[in-house]
């Protein structure tokens, strides 16, 4: 981000606060990475913003939290920089106006990805096979031509990376001036916080979810959405080698590798989706962003739904309901890689992103 705006000038007016005060300075990444500096540009407070898990820690610890009359909190302030930095740094260029309205996007892009879906169904398929059961070995492609399957499905998920990528480019050389280059021991560091999400330990004890007592929730449940998305990734992956190299056509039996990766994940999926919006329902609203909710609620309501209709999918597969499940839960699926680049998921990039640098900065003393 090269504007500024209220929220990072606010920003930098709390980390001023905290870098005089440092009593949270053991609580996460943010704070030893705001000691390392004096003065705070655009691009620090972008990164610092992206450092922060909102574990809430530092809120009920500080003792200038509101109703203090310098009102720090940096939790409810660094979420709005964040949303400010996936918008100014969303590629291609002006595709940020899109975090604007996230939750209208998401459930727009839901409904009608999943309603399409459902009308290519009918057009290209005989509406007897539709709604008949199949069975045996390529029973999914006499209801969806695999051809199309293919082509949405290598479109839409193409396009997601490609856009997160560029906008992690663009986020890296937005909030670098002067950043230590990552060597392969940052890249390991950082690596080992991803995979663990460390930082959603807060200081040691877990997280603030509900109120100022300590727990791991938070952190498991962001494990479990994180682990089972993998999982089905995992699942497809094997699936595209049985198919191509194996010549072994989808459905696979119950235990096969690819169904039992895909209904683990699906189960986790669920767990971690249902967790993570109680815990936005019955959290202290004072360290939240709250017009960011709405995007955040949208989101893990798509990744329930695609989870659900995956589980579904494979419990109804061998019936009548298969056909239309089928084109649900695909267009469900391709709906959540066309809005990956402009919902909250990209935040997995830029904080990705944000540890490394940080890891880099500690390596270089």
């Amino acid at each position: 981000m090269n504007v500024e705006t209220e929220a990072t000038a606010d920003a930098r007016r709390q980390m001023a606060i905290c870098n005089a005060c440092r009593y949270c300075e053991s609580y996460c990444a943010v704070f030893p990475a705001m000691s390392m500096r004096r003065d705070f540009s655009l691009g620090d407070i972008t990164h610092l913003a992206n450092l922060c898990h909102g574990c809430k820690g530092c809120y009920h610890a500080c003792q200038y939290a509101p109703p203090h009359a310098f009102g720090v909190n940096i939790p409810a302030t660094f979420a709005e920089v964040r949303q400010e930095s996936y918008a100014a740094y969303a590629w291609p260029e002006g595709a940020g106006q899109f975090f604007q309205k996230n939750g209208t996007l998401v459930t727009a892009a839901a409904v009608i990805g999943a309603t399409l879906a459902l009308l290519l169904s009918v057009l290209l398929v005989d509406p007897a096979v539709l709604t008949t059961a199949q069975r045996g070995a390529g029973a999914f492609f006499r209801v969806v031509p695999h051809g199309l399957m293919i082509t949405l499905g290598f479109g839409t998920f193409g396009w997601a990376i490609l856009a997160m990528t560029m906008g992690g480019i663009r986020y890296w050389r937005g909030t670098g001036a002067g950043a230590s280059a990552p060597g392969p021991y940052a890249a390991a560091v950082a690596a080992h916080d991803i995979a663990t999400m460390r930082n959603l330990g807060g200081g040691g004890h877990g997280c603030n979810d509900e109120d100022d007592s300590f727990s791991m929730q938070k952190r498991w449940f962001h494990q479990a959405l994180f682990g089972g998305f993998m999982l089905c990734f995992a699942a497809t992956c094997v699936g595209t080698i049985y198919h191509y190299f194996l010549g072994w056509r989808s459905p696979h039996a119950f235990l096969s590798l690819p169904v039992q990766l895909g209904f683990w994940g699906g189960v986790f999926m669920c767990i971690g989706s249902i967790g993570l919006t109680r815990l936005k329902i019955i959290t202290d609203p004072v360290p939240v962003a709250k017009k960011l909710l709405g995007g955040e609620f949208a989101m893990l309501g798509l990744l329930f739904l695609i989870a659900a209709t995956g589980l579904l999918l494979l419990g109804l597969r061998h019936t009548g309901a298969m056909g239309p499940l089928l084109a649900l839960h695909l267009g469900l699926v391709f709906s959540f890689f066309l809005v990956m680049p402009y919902s909250k998921m990209v935040h997995g990039v830029y904080r990705g992103l944000a540890l490394l640098r940080h890891a880099a900065e500690k390596r270089k003393g």
